[in-house]
């Protein structure tokens, strides 16, 4: 191991575009593009700081801290702490990146300290991370779903593995070129609307949520916590409110993207019964990004899931001709998303690992 010398410390998050504190901001947000594309052997997960800043504006509903470290006075890794607003959860997400050209000088094991301390401080002793696996050599190490495996002798799980985690699940990033064909996105939304039934109808808008709906998409915001497949995770519900809804989307809208949303309307009931997100760039070179997609367990089996995406796609290419491409993330083990995906004309773009960790403290 090289050595160099570093420092870590801790960022205001800018309170305005291109104020104070920006320039480290959006340094961090590059060794987080950096980083993603030496994994992923794509620009294409890349966002710009003006993109990212709006989801750092609410913390008192997403608590999240932004650590960085600095060689030769510059900013070669960052350290993000997540939690719930829920002071008396156990969990912590953390996330570590260093520039490739940085790493093997003990960078990320004190980034990794510094998080873990403001962890025990807090009380919050189940820790998660969801680390980038780049295809590789040799062994690997399959994940107790039984779908999916990541290299073992990747320097991540390397790291992970050493510092106590354990591989609970693995995800698969997809990527879709746009446009879709046109034939094949009508023939999956009308056999999708036969099966649905007249019970169903598809409800679509952009940005803001409709008054009507607040309620019912914070409850699905909610759901989503908890229905999505976590595996061993066992990740805890994330309550969503009214309050916590409007607040976020009104810092959303402060920034360069757009939210499309389809949602599933349940007639008899006069309730939201699912709904999906698309969030898009202000630029074509880089990708729309596929948000949520729950389908509530009372409401499967009618191919809403299919009926949803596909008409959410449809308004992406009325309403965005100019995108190529839309990334997705799913558990390997939710073969009834994959199959959604994969019909729609999605392939693999790569794969990460959700570890877990329980610490003693």
């Amino acid at each position: 191991m090289g050595t160099t010398a570093f420092t870590i410390d801790e960022l205001t998050i800018p309170s305005e575009n291109s104020g104070p504190g920006w320039d480290d901001f959006a340094a961090a947000i590059e060794v987080r593009n950096r980083v993603e594309a030496h994994a992923y052997g794509t620009v294409v997960l890349n966002q710009t700081a003006e993109e990212l800043w709006p989801a750092w504006l609410t913390p008192e509903h997403s608590p999240r801290r932004l650590f960085v470290a600095r060689a030769g006075g510059q900013i070669v890794g960052r350290g993000v702490y997540e939690t719930l607003a829920d002071a008396e959860s156990e969990f912590a997400w953390l996330t570590v990146g260093v520039l490739p050209e940085h790493r093997t000088h003990g960078i990320g094991t004190a980034l990794t300290a510094r998080l873990d301390a403001l962890a025990d401080a807090a009380g919050r002793s189940i820790r998660i991370v969801y680390a980038m696996s780049p295809e590789g050599p040799g062994p690997r190490l399959a994940s107790p779903t039984g779908f999916g495996s990541v290299p073992t002798g990747n320097a991540e799980v390397r790291f992970l593995l050493r510092h106590g985690y354990t591989l609970e699940q693995v995800e698969r990033g997809s990527a879709l070129a746009l446009p879709v064909d046109p034939r094949l996105l009508d023939r999956h939304l009308n056999e999708a609307k036969a099966r649905a039934g007249g019970d169903y109808v598809v409800l679509t808008w952009t940005g803001r949520t409709p008054e009507r709906w607040l309620d019912d998409l914070a409850r699905l915001y909610t759901r989503m916590s908890t229905d999505a497949p976590s595996a061993g995770l066992e990740e805890p519900e994330d309550v969503w409110t009214v309050e916590r809804l409007r607040s976020e989307q009104d810092a959303a809208a402060g920034g360069p993207r757009a939210t499309l949303v389809a949602a599933a309307l349940h007639r008899p009931s006069g309730r939201l019964a699912g709904f999906t997100e698309l969030s898009v760039p202000g630029h074509p070179r880089r990708a729309v990004e596929q948000e949520d997609t729950l389908v509530l367990s009372e409401h499967r089996g009618h191919r809403l899931g299919m009926l949803l995406k596909a008409a959410n796609l449809r308004q992406l290419v009325l309403t965005h001709p100019e995108q190529t491409m839309v990334t997705t993330f799913n558990a390997e083990e939710n073969r009834y998303m994959l199959n959604v995906n994969e019909a729609l004309g999605f392939v693999p773009l790569g794969y990460e690992g959700a570890w877990r960790r329980v610490s003693a403290a």
